[in-house]
């Protein structure tokens, strides 16, 4: 289990964030904080593996939080959860190790999307070796790349969640039709959100050669 330590200075945010974080599979809040000095001395006390750090605290800033945590020479991840916007802040997340920057408000799906990337950039870590330009490419990329689509106008953030749930679950690639029936909607609808998903890189699509010659479209989530 992925241990987390969630530091806001909102209580009620903080609880919040831990029953996200609860809900996804492989993930545990080992703690919760709500100001710099407290986020340190659980750091010293509890095992740690990733810290989703609120910006504004009461007595030192995000970025403080994370530069006394290296100084330490502590090696949790970080990835910034704050309504901070601004982009000296966010060069300065970056510049100070902090893996990915997610901006309040957001939903459970795009925080899940980030944990989830994350997992899976620690199993590729972990399996330790050598890596090729591609694969460094990839790493680099993967929690990057972990955003949620943003959803043009008539779309639908919770018909798009039923097509990922259905692609996510499956053994291999799946019809229109397939999806359609797992989803519980038109297989026109499931084709609009499929071509959607797919420009934006979250969808893979593959052809199957039947014997009529005519190649039949095949549906697989490509992240995370």
């Amino acid at each position: 289990m992925i241990q987390v330590l969630i530091v806001d200075d909102d209580v009620r945010v903080a609880q919040i964030n831990a029953a996200y974080v609860a809900k996804v599979p492989g993930f545990r809040v080992a703690a919760r904080a709500h100001s710099a000095a407290a986020a340190l001395e659980t750091v010293e006390e509890v095992p740690v593996d990733l810290i989703l750090l609120d910006h504004y605290l009461p007595d030192r800033n995000g970025l403080a939080v994370v530069r006394e945590l290296r100084r330490l020479g502590h090696r949790a991840d970080v990835i910034m959860v704050t309504a901070a916007r601004d982009v000296a802040t966010v060069q300065d997340a970056m510049r100070h190790g902090a893996l990915q920057y997610l901006v309040k408000p957001f939903t459970y799906a795009g925080l899940r999307s980030k944990l989830e990337a994350y997992a899976a950039l620690r199993r590729t870590l972990d399996g330790g070796g050598e890596a090729e330009q591609a694969e460094v490419d990839r790493l680099f990329g993967a929690l990057w790349a972990a955003s949620e689509p943003v959803l043009p106008k008539g779309h639908s953030p919770t018909t798009a969640e039923l097509v990922r749930q259905a692609l996510r679950g499956a053994e291999g690639p799946l019809s229109a039709q397939e999806i359609a029936d797992s989803a519980g909607m038109s297989r026109q609808t499931a084709q609009r959100y499929l071509k959607l998903l797919e420009r934006t890189g979250k969808v893979r699509l593959t052809l199957r050669y039947g014997e009529t010659g005519r190649p039949e479209h095949r549906y697989a989530w490509a992240s995370g």
